[in-house]
């Protein structure tokens, strides 16, 4: 049965024990899977070796957990509108720790993959209902407070991730990068069913879900993927050539479907607006490149360079605490003076140390090497990312910020999904050669090459048609952080897949 809807009522002060205890649980919850999400690739290497485990089988660890992920964290939202949010995070957490154990006590590369795929389901379900508890459990006035709080230390989380992932890894093994998760998770249970208020969103008991979308979807996802993958991996081209035909047809189903249905999961309506369309478009070419790159640099680091897990980790986190100093900042500029600027020039930096990246190779140091390349790269991210997400939501009307910002994102992980399948197979890196020091290291060059010219071929589209003027007119109408409880969030994101919370109206 349908639950009654019921419309929130924001009423808890962000300053009061019953504020802290909600804000704890939404931390905690989110950065449970942001913690998991930046420690895996630096894991890689190691996994490959405790389980045998071809490259292809690697790439599936990665993507197992962002397909499921990217079909589902529409329907994740939509669920928490409609049988609560509350339940829909404890729900999601609990799945995400059992998938976790699962995860860190898998005995091959086939359970670990299947274990992945299922901490994906747990991902959608948690990742929308935790920003969305913040906007419907404080009062007016606080809002923006809990959403800063919440925004910031959800980042630090991020941070945290390579050094506790590297320190997991090289101590007590990387199974304990997943089981970790189920303690941390039965705090946050604790604290859900004790401290945090039930809400749903009104009106939404007789609207279904697009079934059809989703599955066509995720059937579009899985057969690309799985050629992809397969290629990479020397599989035959009649093995492959099949999933990519089924793949393209259900895409080609998916767009039919969306254009017939009343209530689409991505309506398209939403691609009338030149500027979403070329906000997408931009999402699409940066997140690839920032997926590509991320990828492959722990591989480097630690089999071409000899770098341990922890140092591998530890060498990217430049790139988190630049976002975290500087996206804000960006966002301010973008304001004053339109995203284009940042969005050209932002993309053009990313490049710049993408380029850098060429000078790593065995025998280089972090200082004079890594250390200015990723140093660049997080400052080109730092000043495209905060202007990306708030032209994607002035792209649109207010009253469908939510669903641009859950597509905007939805993008923005299947492109991370595609360029890790694509990737390997593009630069020659296949089979066992990921633990070749040689051919980890002339296949990183030549991916870091492709990365930069995504970033370009981004830089370029901004260019050409995002205009200044009208962007500025919008960005100056556009919805405050502290807009309708109901509504998502219309901030600037603080990293890659922050904004990610806005979906929760898509449905």
């Amino acid at each position: 049965m349908t639950p009654e809807p019921v419309e929130s009522a924001p009423g808890i002060r962000l300053s009061s024990a019953r504020g802290r205890w909600v804000l704890a649980c939404v931390v905690l919850a989110s950065g449970m899977a942001m913690l998991d999400g930046t420690v895996v690739n630096v894991a890689l290497p190691t996994i490959g070796r405790d389980l045998d485990a071809s490259l292809s089988s690697l790439q599936w660890v990665v993507n197992a957990y962002m397909l499921t992920l990217s079909a589902l964290l529409l329907w994740g939202g939509a669920l928490g509108d409609r049988i609560g949010r509350r339940r829909t995070l404890v729900l999601g957490v609990a799945w995400f720790a059992l998938a976790s154990a699962l995860c860190g006590l898998a005995p091959d590369q086939g359970v670990l993959i299947a274990a992945r795929a299922l901490q994906g389901v747990g991902g959608a379900l948690l990742t929308p209902g935790s920003l969305a508890l913040v906007r419907s459990s404080f009062c007016p006035e606080d809002q923006s407070r809990a959403v800063g709080a919440w925004s910031g230390l959800t980042g630090v989380a991020g941070a945290l991730g390579p050094f506790l992932g590297g320190y997991l890894i090289d101590g007590p093994g990387w199974r304990w990068i997943f089981l970790i998760n189920v303690p941390l998770a039965v705090v946050v249970l604790l604290i859900a069913v004790r401290h945090v208020p039930e809400s749903r969103e009104a009106g939404v008991a007789g609207t279904r879900f697009d079934m059809a979308g989703a599955t066509l979807a995720a059937l579009c996802l899985v057969g690309v993927s799985y050629a992809l993958i397969g290629s990479s991996g020397g599989a035959s081209a009649v093995s492959t050539a099949l999933p990519a035909v089924l793949g393209v047809a259900a895409g080609v189903a998916f767009v039919a479907v969306e254009h017939r249905r009343a209530n689409p999961m991505l309506p398209p309506s939403l691609f009338r607006s030149r500027l979403f369309s070329a906000a997408n478009a931009m999402t699409l070419c940066l997140y690839a490149g920032i997926g590509g790159i991320l990828f492959l640099m722990p591989v480097q680091l630690q089999i071409a360079l000899g770098y341990s897990a922890l140092e591998a980790g530890m060498a990217t986190l430049p790139i988190t605490v630049l976002m975290l100093l500087l996206s804000p900042r960006a966002g301010d500029l973008a304001r004053r003076v339109g995203p284009t600027p940042p969005l050209v020039a932002g993309p053009l930096i990313a490049a710049v140390g993408l380029l850098l990246m060429l000078r790593i190779e065995p025998g280089s140091s972090y200082v004079a090497d890594v250390l200015p390349a990723v140093a660049v790269l997080g400052l080109g991210m730092s000043v495209f990312v905060a202007p990306l997400t708030a032209t994607v939501l002035a792209s649109v009307e207010p009253g469908r910020a939510g669903l641009a910002s859950g597509v905007n994102n939805t993008a923005a992980r299947i492109a991370q999904l595609l360029v890790v399948a694509a990737l390997p197979l593009a630069v020659g890196l296949s089979g066992d050669a990921y633990t070749q020091p040689d051919s980890v290291n002339t296949s990183f060059h030549r991916a870091a090459l492709g990365c930069a010219l995504l970033f370009a071929l981004g830089s370029a589209t901004a260019l050409v048609f995002i205009r200044p003027a009208a962007v500025r007119s919008r960005l100056e109408k556009a919805p405050k952080p502290q807009c309708r409880a109901h509504l998502g969030v219309a901030a600037p994101a603080l990293e890659p897949g922050t904004h990610e919370q806005d979906q929760r109206k898509a449905l």
